[in-house]
């Protein structure tokens, strides 16, 4: 699956982007826009893009489960050999509590970080969007990709249609989801 960004100049060049794409077979669920008039993408029956879209959010929760647990678990087995014996519990129970209890945290203090970092292409192109552009997020398989891109330049020649470059990735903490 790719995501395919599309910086369109106005509403109407959207909202007839949006008709399009459901035409070719895709659904509200694969296309989000974003941009300073969002209101009325709405009205228009247009999907408005959430944060899970425009921020990083869904990957920062996965990295806070990915370094809390272990990290908690860590700090249970320390629990344990420090205070375990004066308590009475085994160390089980403290160690795979202190794991959840690491990987919870994790994922609420990396969400909140999350929340805050703009995806690649938001970042990008924001100045755009300040001036009234919209951003499209279009999710495609890689089979379709290509035929979406030929069919929405050849309609909307002043479109620009971009995707997350590796290095994009790499150097960007944000990628949406």
């Amino acid at each position: 699956m790719s995501r395919l960004y599309f910086l369109t100049p106005d509403l109407d060049t959207t909202v007839n982007i949006a008709q399009e794409l459901d035409d070719l077979g895709l659904t509200r669920e694969q296309v989000h826009v974003t941009g300073r008039d969002w209101q009325h993408l709405e009205e228009r029956g247009v999907n408005n893009a959430t944060l899970r879209q425009t921020s990083d959010v869904v990957h920062a929760a996965y990295r806070g489960v990915l370094y809390g647990a272990p990290l908690g678990v860590v700090l249970g087995v320390l629990v344990y050999f420090i205070l375990g014996p004066d308590i009475g519990v085994g160390a089980t129970p403290i160690i795979v509590g202190m794991g959840i209890g690491g990987g919870l945290f994790g994922v609420w203090v990396s969400t909140m970080v999350g929340v805050s970092v703009h995806d690649a292409k938001v970042d990008k192109y924001e100045d755009e969007l300040e001036r009234g552009a919209f951003l499209m997020m279009v999710d495609v398989s890689d089979q379709r990709e290509e035929r979406i891109r030929s069919i929405i330049h050849r309609h909307h020649p002043e479109v620009t249609i971009d995707k997350v470059t590796a290095w994009e990735r790499q150097h960007h903490l944000g990628t949406g989801d």
